[in-house]
């Protein structure tokens, strides 16, 4: 959430930042709200400063056996109009912090402006495209020999959108996975295994709530609300929330294993087929929490160690900054590692780095005291490191022969009991 003293000092300059991003956005109303709610707090607090004042006169002339008759009449009023305002004021207080948290983070000054993903700005790209001398076929096409997923069965147990991996597919998966953690653990960061639902206080502190309800799978049950998490950031970022950490404790740089789920696979239309888009998937995601002077560096620690797993994996990659208009709502930079997939001839995003300043530590509560003695918001960070379905269609449409069999590559042999071939099987 934005700092709304940041809107009060320079409500101009703020809001064109914010258009960047959201051109839709509304911060004049933020500040309506704002203003309104400060002149009833005022209101109120002297009102109440004005009561006790009363009241202490009113024990006074007690004591010394006079009328209070009039006094205790004011009081009574002013009592009657403090609780009429703050009546007034929960509703607005709510209204106001709705407003506010649906604004966007702000970009930081050098990112690209642009509402256009086509303008996002390559900044480096790893190996070249792979170049194939016979006809080659996407991942759909090699399954069908390689059975390596079923859609068809995991349809009558979920419905459309729903991957279910089987054999040597489900092997891949987990090799992956594996591969990813240690390599994550090997550059220094925890490994945790949070909670997979959790409640709306931690949605919102991520950036996810109110602005995209609509995208979320929720439990609909009259005891639990709860949240399937969209990706494991939600969760991590969770951990902190309400603290107060010390200076020595940062960094902390936190990795998870989890499944993912999203309500919006397949919005892209009917050519993102097999497991481009799902509405589960799985995915190492990378989080760190840091003092505001440090997140700059904690990003290239992050970028590198996702770059390291592609590397890795011999896979032509590219990085993309993102301007203004494609970065997520609490990022304030971003870049997005895209592989390159034949089968659907362009890039796709397979890890997605962001800073997002001290954006959701605001919305969560997370702060930190400098050996000094100041307590300020800390900064987090968090990426992919990175999402699998996708990073699967690529190694099994990058590696493939003319016999439709699929070179596994050398860093995951080791996780696959030695096998570094997939063959097909009629």
């Amino acid at each position: 959430m934005l700092d709304i003293k940041l809107l009060r000092k320079d409500k101009d300059l703020i809001e064109k930042k914010i258009k960047t991003k959201d051109p839709h956005a509304e911060v004049s109303i933020v500040l309506e709200l704002d203003h309104h709610l400060r002149e009833l707090k005022t209101k109120a607090e002297q009102l109440k400063s004005s009561r006790n004042e009363i009241s202490e006169r009113i024990g006074e002339l007690k004591r010394q056996k006079k009328d209070v008759a009039a006094l205790m009449t004011s009081v009574t009023g002013m009592s009657d109009e403090i609780q009429s305002l703050d009546h007034q004021i929960a509703p607005l207080e709510e209204r106001f912090t709705f407003a506010l948290a649906s604004l966007p983070n702000l970009p930081m000054d050098d990112i690209k402006i642009s509402q256009d993903p086509r303008d996002n700005v390559i900044i480096k790209e790893f190996q070249k495209k792979p170049q194939f001398n016979f006809p080659f076929k996407n991942h759909l096409e090699l399954n069908e020999k390689l059975h390596l997923f079923d859609f068809k069965r995991a349809a009558k147990i979920s419905g459309t959108g729903w991957p279910a991996y089987r054999g040597m597919g489900a092997r891949l998966e987990w090799a992956l996975i594996n591969y990813m953690i240690e390599t994550h653990l090997k550059n220094g960061f925890e490994q945790w295994m949070p909670p997979l639902l959790v409640r709306r206080e931690v949605m919102f502190g991520c950036g996810q709530l109110p602005k995209f309800d609509n995208q979320q799978f929720k439990i609909q049950d009259p005891d639990y609300h709860l949240y399937l998490i969209p990706t494991a950031e939600a969760s991590l970022n969770g951990l902190h929330s309400d603290e107060i950490l010390t200076e020595d404790q940062l960094p902390l740089k936190y990795i998870a294993y989890t499944p993912c789920f999203r309500r919006e696979a397949g919005a892209a239309g009917s050519q993102e087929r097999g497991l481009i888009r799902m509405h589960q998937f799985n995915k190492v995601e990378m989080f760190a929490f840091t003092k505001p002077a440090d997140s700059a560096s904690m990003f290239e620690t992050m970028m590198a160690s996702a770059e390291e797993i592609l590397q890795g994996l011999e896979l032509h990659y590219r990085n993309a900054l993102l301007v203004t208009g494609d970065m997520s709502f609490a990022a304030a930079r971003t870049i997005d590692i895209e592989v390159w997939l034949p089968g659907q001839n362009r890039y796709y995003e397979v890890s997605s780095v962001s800073n997002c300043t001290d954006y959701q530590a605001r919305r969560s509560q997370i702060r930190f005291k400098s050996k000094e003695g100041k307590t300020e918001f800390v900064h987090t960070l968090n990426g992919s490191g990175l999402a699998t379905s996708r990073l699967m269609v690529a190694l099994l449409e990058n590696n493939q022969n003319a016999d439709g069999s699929v070179n596994i590559p050398k860093v995951l042999h080791r996780f696959m009991g030695g096998i570094d071939k997939l063959i097909p099987n009629v």
